[in-house]
């Protein structure tokens, strides 16, 4: 059965691409949470515009975070967190105050699904933020130090 998505499904496409599926995934799992249409010939030509924005829209977006990265990349990040003398900290440093001190620190701004960490840090020290942009990587340093 072809349909056409509504959002990204992991191991079968974009959103706004018409894909081929089987009939019973379609009607049993996509069309029904909405992560699909079926496609019509109207629906086909809705879906190549949405596309043809959302890829514009995601271009924009790899080019600002691309601008962010060289800003971050001059800038020093501090984030500074409660931690006991072997240097372990109490509570875990992620994505969302890696945000906030990028944002008060360098005065930029990035998604939250572009930074790539595989776990929260738990250390005092300095790490490397890895950043994923479409086609696009790169990283900065963030230093993270105890409360005195």
């Amino acid at each position: 059965m072809k349909v056409i998505l509504q959002r990204d499904v992991k191991g079968l496409g974009r959103a706004h691409e018409a894909v081929e599926t089987a009939d019973g995934h379609a009607l049993n799992h996509l069309i029904p949470k909405r992560l699909a249409i079926l496609a019509t010939p109207a629906a086909e030509k809705a879906a190549a515009v949405h596309k043809a924005k959302a890829e514009s829209d995601r271009q924009v977006q790899t080019q600002l975070i691309t601008q962010n990265l060289e800003t971050l990349a001059e800038a020093r990040i501090v984030i500074t967190a409660k931690a006991n003398e072997k240097g372990h900290l109490y509570d875990a440093v992620g994505v969302p105050e890696i945000l906030a001190a990028i944002k008060e620190q360098a005065h930029a701004e990035l998604p939250e699904e572009a930074i790539r960490i595989e776990k929260p840090f738990k250390e005092l020290g300095t790490f490397d933020v890895p950043v994923a942009a479409g086609e696009g990587f790169g990283k900065f340093s963030i230093t993270i130090e105890a409360e005195s």
